[in-house]
């Protein structure tokens, strides 16, 4: 299995290449290339991969844009930190989307989807399965919510936060107006804009604007305060720090 790794981050990229040597000892990672302009010079002087794990975000662009440049009929193993908007097409056309950090488990049963794709003999024309969601997300704008006898329509700039408690969903809206909604966590996780809410932790979506302090907490954990309920802890886990620090520095 001849293997080319397109990852911006070298600490993943190393976790990345250990895992697949270690799940698949005859492996031969073919080069670890961190940009687009990159990408495209490898796959455009070299003969085609058998697979490709891709980061959705490189030094120097969107991993999208390469399949803009060039013709790529590898199959493709996506991963990312917080882009999902396009998770559904590339689960239904056998091609696997894993979040950071990278799951051992989930990245076996993901080779195991691309020995399976192999054995079909099928060319996967990757530019068709992107087309229509490359820079088109399809993020929520607002939500209809009960309210008094009626419903009340919320844009989602209005909102300051969200929170879960007791298994319900809660907006916050800038006015400080608390709102519960129906929708799941992980479905907010699939409707909202990764560029605007960050999934903080199982309980929390925080958006920058919404942060009034960043602290160091034990064991490489990070605390954020919020502005408009700072008594309320938002722990952000050692895993999860480095790609909030990533969210926010941009």
């Amino acid at each position: 299995m001849r293997i080319l790794i397109i990852e911006d981050e070298s600490i993943n990229a190393s976790r990345l290449k250990r895992l697949l040597e270690e799940l698949e000892p005859n492996c031969e990672i073919l080069a670890i290339i961190d940009t687009v302009e990159g990408a495209v010079k490898w796959l455009r002087a070299n003969e085609k991969p058998d697979l490709i794990t891709m980061d959705i975000r490189l030094a120097d662009g969107i991993s999208f844009s390469i399949f803009e440049e060039i013709k790529i009929t590898s199959p493709v193993i996506f991963t990312t930190a917080y882009d999902e908007y396009a998770v559904r097409a590339f689960k239904v056309n056998s091609i696997d989307y894993l979040m950071k950090p990278i799951d051992k488990s989930e990245l076996e049963f993901a080779l195991q989807k691309f020995k399976k794709l192999s054995k079909s003999d099928s060319n996967i024309d990757i530019a068709e399965i992107l087309k229509g969601f490359i820079n088109k997300p399809n993020f929520r704008l607002r939500f209809l919510v009960t309210y008094r006898d009626g419903y009340k329509s919320v844009n989602v700039t209005d909102i300051d936060f969200i929170y879960s408690e007791f298994k319900t969903s809660n907006l916050v809206l800038k006015s400080e107006m608390v709102i519960p909604i129906p929708q799941t966590m992980e479905e907010l996780e699939q409707e909202l804009d990764p560029d605007v809410f960050f999934r903080a932790n199982r309980q929390f979506f925080i958006r920058a604007e919404s942060i009034k302090s960043i602290a160091n907490y034990f064991n490489a954990k990070l605390k954020i305060q919020l502005k408009a309920d700072p008594e309320r802890e938002v722990i952000i886990s050692r895993e999860k720090a480095p790609y909030f620090k990533q969210w926010m520095d941009r």
